[in-house]
């Protein structure tokens, strides 16, 4: 296979990841209600619906306190997709180095979420694209063995 479409995939597969989490960080920061993106599965998790745990009057903050926590979450995204893009431009992944740090990075950070999200959160809309992401990390990945061939 050509070594130029194989950097050129394995590069722009783990970009779209760090795009992926600019865009997930942008929707936790701009939802004004972001516990509501995954209703189902935090209703499901906390065993009550979000109208009946607001209006116990021990609650009447929490939703300030809830979007803290997801404005927190969107930032670290927001940073993470961030530091990801940087990588990539700063190494171009032009060495069996750079490619294996950031697969091996991307790794710990997809186990974890899919680990969350398996345990907490299973009926949970952002399991799909975690799939995806997993998809795309293993099309990078492979790319990046494929190019040891090449590399010199």
């Amino acid at each position: 296979m050509n070594p130029k479409f194989l950097h050129n995939l394995s590069l722009s597969l783990i970009f779209f990841l760090g795009f992926s989490s600019i865009a997930l960080g942008l929707g936790w920061l701009i939802s004004p209600e972001p516990w509501l993106l995954d209703q189902s599965a935090n209703e499901k998790l906390l065993g009550n619906s979000f109208s009946e745990i607001f209006s116990a009057p021990i609650n009447q903050n929490l939703h300030l306190y809830l979007t803290m926590l997801y404005r927190f979450l969107g930032w670290w995204m927001i940073s993470i997709g961030v530091l990801v893009i940087s990588y990539i431009i700063v190494t171009r992944m032009g060495t069996e180095m750079s490619r294996g740090f950031i697969h091996s990075v991307l790794f710990i950070l997809l186990v974890g979420t899919t680990v969350i999200e398996k345990i907490f959160i299973s009926s949970s809309p952002f399991l799909v694209l975690t799939i995806l992401l997993w998809f795309l990390w293993f099309v990078s990945l492979w790319s990046g063995i494929q190019l040891k061939k090449y590399d010199g």
